[in-house]
């Protein structure tokens, strides 16, 4: 019997298998997925969520989902709810949720043992002011006028700020560190700010001061048990910082005073971020091309969101399968992105039914036809069992335009007057006889002769034919809205290009078409069913024309598709 090949460990399962062989903290595993509620989920975060979920499931361990709500100025209960969605459809389930500010009391007690300690400072430089003195890489900082305040006034300061009683901005509170140590961030960084305009998403107006990223997350990470704090290669110079406020929290105080285990310590390990080409993943960008309508909305179809790629009719199975192909390193690169419309084809291949769908019709008359009849059709020709469909045959029939050239070259296999034959899809052989032409020299309808002894299933059907065309019967078509989306950027790197990257946006990013699609889609549409918050979804693949979504904006009357992937495979193996 063959030995199925096992996938070789990434590097982050790797230093997890060793630290379980080494039984550090007790041989517990324990991740976060830490999200900030300012926005709405990328691909990009979906690479970290299959990281810190998958290291948890893998492990028999706990990944936990936390908040990291900082900044009540740009955080909302909406994208608490759009990020959770997110995350259960993707397949994945937390173990508990958190929130930095459930910390924020436990934090400020800190920052009073800072102060206390001589650890901090309360400066009263403008933001200019202190980053202009904190020197370059290679010069050191200058120190702050403020920086050997007493800390009796630093602690009544501090206390001031947080009871509303001195202006955003007029005040913030460093740690004090070193002004010439080469890694910048350890210059007296900011750990507090004051934040009076914004009522807090939770908390409300309880707090006025709040915590720096640096000064919450590796707390956080303690405060919760997690052992593994997994980030991308962004963070790799901010790991000394994390280790410092934690070593420096436990030197000031025990795990008592926190109620945490003792041998409970987490450590900060990075991985490649994931850059794809013709998009940004950068929510300020995206955010940019919401507001400005630029985009149809956060779950635009173009948009790389969690909620614009499922509404393009990507699964999660194809997303989850993309994020395995790229893996995970510690060297940044861009992937591309004819790799992600690959794997959204695999995946569709096999379970999106096939439907004729005519997007530039023009009517075929038969001649010796009259009356209808049925025919069957399989729904996916030669690929597993998925049954089959009956389509309405007659004596209209809607075909595509390009399908029929009046005066052919030799090369033309499609119908054409002059006796050449061409099949109906999975019905009969015809040849076209010629054509009427309205005003302006456009073709409107076109007539041919069918041969009925050549029905697709009989013994005359077996006849061979240069060419196939798709066709839907006048009477029994439904009318259809088209979305066809393509790529959002003109240009393959935006984010590395000069100028405005709004420039950049590729014209051509949708365009809408309205067709005639078989009958047998309208049994099979609804109005969206609701599940968890998100619409259920119809896949097909439009034959000769690409996979394709019902779009949530259906209703009864009114059917509006979304082009998930053209047909055609342009991804580099």
């Amino acid at each position: 019997m063959e030995e199925v090949q096992e996938k070789s460990l990434n590097f982050i399962e790797q230093i997890v298998e060793k630290n379980l062989q080494d039984g550090v903290n007790d041989g517990r595993i324990q991740t976060r997925f830490p999200p900030e509620p300012n926005g709405y989920l990328h691909i990009g975060h979906v690479k970290a969520i299959c990281m810190d979920f998958g290291i948890s499931e893998k492990y028999n361990g706990v990944c936990n989902l936390r908040f990291d709500d900082t900044n009540p100025v740009k955080e909302d209960t909406e994208y608490v709810d759009s990020i959770t969605q997110d995350i259960r459809w993707l397949g994945f389930r937390w173990g508990n949720i958190y929130y930095a500010s459930d910390y924020f009391d436990k934090l400020y007690k800190l920052a009073i043992l800072f102060i206390k300690a001589g650890k901090a400072y309360v400066d009263e430089q403008t933001a200019e002011q202190i980053a202009e003195q904190k020197g370059t890489p290679t010069e050191p900082g200058r120190p702050s006028p403020f920086r050997d305040r007493p800390i009796e006034e630093n602690l009544r300061l501090f206390e001031a700020m947080q009871r509303g009683e001195i202006e955003d901005g007029k005040m913030v509170l460093r740690a004090k560190i070193d002004m010439a140590n080469p890694n910048m961030h350890f210059r007296d960084p900011i750990i507090y700010r004051i934040i009076t305009t914004h009522p807090h998403h939770r908390t409300g107006r309880k707090w006025n001061v709040y915590p720096m990223y640096d000064f919450a997350h590796g707390q956080s990470d303690y405060f919760e048990g997690v052992t593994h704090s997994i980030c991308t290669l962004e963070f790799v110079v901010h790991r000394p910082l994390y280790d410092y406020f934690i070593d420096e929290m436990l030197r000031l105080s025990t795990s008592d005073d926190w109620g945490v285990p003792a041998n409970s310590r987490p450590r900060q390990f990075e991985f490649n971020r994931l850059n794809i080409t013709y998009t940004v993943m950068s929510k300020r960008k995206m955010l940019q091309l919401v507001n400005e309508g630029l985009v149809r909305g956060w779950d635009d179809p173009r948009m790389p969101t969690v909620c614009g790629l499922r509404r393009r009719g990507y699964t999660a199975s194809a997303i989850r399968a993309f994020i395995d192909k790229i893996g995970y390193t510690k060297v940044e690169g861009m992937i591309d992105l004819g790799l992600l419309e690959h794997t959204i084809r695999e995946d569709l291949k096999e379970t999106a039914p096939r439907v004729c769908a005519i997007f530039d019709p023009v009517k075929l008359v038969l001649n010796n036809f009259d009356g209808k009849e049925t025919i069957t059709a399989q729904n996916i020709d030669g690929i597993g069992d998925l049954g089959t469909r009956e389509m309405l045959f007659g004596k209209e029939l809607w075909i595509e335009r390009a399908d029929f050239m009046e005066d052919a070259p030799k090369d033309f296999f499609r119908l054409s007057p002059g006796g050449r034959e061409v099949r109906l899809k999975n019905a009969y052989i015809i040849q076209a006889t010629g054509c009427d032409k309205d005003a302006d020299g456009r073709i409107t309808t076109v007539y041919a002769n069918v041969d009925l002894n050549t029905k697709s299933g009989t013994e005359g059907g077996n006849r061979k034919t240069k060419s196939t065309i798709n066709w839907v019967e006048c009477g029994s078509a439904v009318d259809a809205e088209v979305r066809l989306y393509d790529r959002l950027f003109a240009c393959e790197d935006p984010s590395a290009e000069e100028g405005d990257f709004r420039d950049l946006l590729n014209p051509d990013s949708l365009k809408i078409v309205n067709c005639k699609v078989e009958g047998a889609l309208r049994k099979e549409m609804h109005e969206p069913v609701l599940h968890e918050g998100i619409a259920e979804q119809n896949h097909y693949q439009f034959l000769k024309q690409g996979y394709f979504v019902v779009d949530p904006d259906t209703t009864a009357e009114h059917l509006v598709f979304n082009r998930t992937a053209s047909l055609k495979d342009n991804w580099k193996k």
